[in-house]
Order: C-alpha cells, then sequence, then structure tokens
C-alpha cells in the first residue's frame, strides 16, 4: 500500500532499519463480531486474536461489532472505524437485514458504502458472506446471497462465502444446532472456535494483502 511504502522511505532517511509493522484490523460487524452471549475472551475477536498468534502473526484486531447494528449502520460508522492505524478491515454484515426482511438492494447499497470508504482509505477489506433462509422467497434469497460474491469480484476484495461454514463443514446443517447459544442465533464458544478455524485462513491472506 502506498502510505506503507511512504513510511518505510522515512524510516530509511531517518537512519533506521525498515522492519515489518504490526497489521492492525478491524473487524466491523454486529453480534457475531461482538461476542453476544460469551465472555469476552469467548468472543469472535478475542478467539481470532488467539488463532492468529498461534500462526505467529504481529496483529492487533480491533473489534468494532456492534450488537443488533445492520448494513445501514455499518456504512454510518464506517468512517470513524477506519481511523489511520488500520491496515485491514473484517466486514461481517448482514445477519441484522435478514431478520427484519430488508430489500437486498438497500443491503447491497449500504455494503458498497462500506468497500467504497475503505478504498477510499487504501484499507484491504474481507468481506465475509452470509445467506438468507428461504422463507423470504427464492428471488430474496437469489438477490440477497449474490450481494458478497458479486461486490467482492467487483472491487477486488478478500472474500470468505459464509460466516457461518465452520459450523457445517461435516455437511450436516442439523449438527451446528450444538454450537449455538439457547436462541438458535449466536454461537456458543466451541461454536466460535470452528468459525475462526474456518475463517482464520481469509484473515490470514488480508493481513498478507495489507504488506504488500
Amino acid at each position: 500500500m502506498l502510505r506503507k511504502a511512504l513510511m518505510s522511505v522515512l524510516f530509511i532517511c531517518c537512519g533506521f532499519a525498515a522492519t515489518a509493522e504490526q497489521v492492525v484490523i478491524a473487524a466491523l460487524g454486529d453480534s457475531l463480531t461482538q461476542g453476544y452471549g460469551l465472555p469476552e475472551q469467548d468472543g469472535f475477536v478475542p478467539q481470532l486474536d488467539r488463532w492468529l498468534q498461534a500462526q505467529g502473526v504481529d496483529v492487533r484486531l480491533i473489534n468494532a461489532g456492534v450488537s443488533g447494528d445492520t448494513t445501514a449502520g455499518g456504512a454510518a460508522r464506517v468512517d470513524w472505524t477506519l481511523t489511520p492505524e488500520v491496515d485491514g478491515m473484517i466486514v461481517a454484515l448482514g445477519g441484522n437485514d435478514l431478520l427484519r426482511g430488508i430489500d437486498p438492494a438497500v443491503s447491497r447499497a449500504n455494503l458498497e458504502a462500506i468497500v467504497k470508504a475503505a478504498d477510499g482509505s487504501e484499507v484491504d477489506v474481507l468481506l465475509v458472506g452470509m445467506q438468507a433462509p428461504g422463507n423470504y422467497g427464492a428471488d430474496y434469497k437469489k438477490a440477497f446471497d449474490a450481494i458478497y460474491p458479486d461486490l467482492a469480484t467487483a472491487h477486488e476484495t478478500g472474500y470468505a462465502p459464509s460466516f457461518f461454514a465452520g459450523l457445517t463443514a461435516g455437511g450436516d446443517p442439523d449438527a451446528a444446532r450444538r454450537y449455538m447459544q439457547s436462541d438458535g442465533i449466536h454461537p456458543n464458544a466451541e461454536g466460535v472456535a470452528l468459525i475462526v478455524e474456518n475463517l482464520g485462513p481469509y484473515v490470514l491472506e488480508l493481513v498478507n494483502a495489507t504488506r504488500q
């Protein structure tokens, strides 16, 4: 990224050897990111942080998850999430749009606004997909599910197909129930661990992208 190249030049000009900087990643999301219903250390961001540290990655994660947030909420606060220290951003929003039956076109516009804001700040993005249930009809599901891969392709972001993929890795969706809290919406600590195991490699790619 341009700003990293400029900083490297400054280090050299000041007589210091350029060294790899700690990467700062903001996780912009809703209650799934925030860690709803769990002790702080069991939430998504702390577990992801430990996973990354175990891989030997020097990274600092910022928990920018707000319980109940929609894509509109994320778009409204993305500018103050993108502080100068942020190198990359995980975007995991859309679940609350689905719970409210929000028009997929509205969700798409909000997510695109978030991605464009990151583009403007030269911040790399990992867009985490979300799939609509079938109860809104086939047309709604098709339109909503297409948002994430379409935006990832159009804006050349990182893309993880599903936040919950780690819970159904064995191919049995019903098996995911054991990894959910009593509300059936939010993962328990064991479920978060599986989610992190699945999403971790995508986050590693995001970290590497910030260093290019």
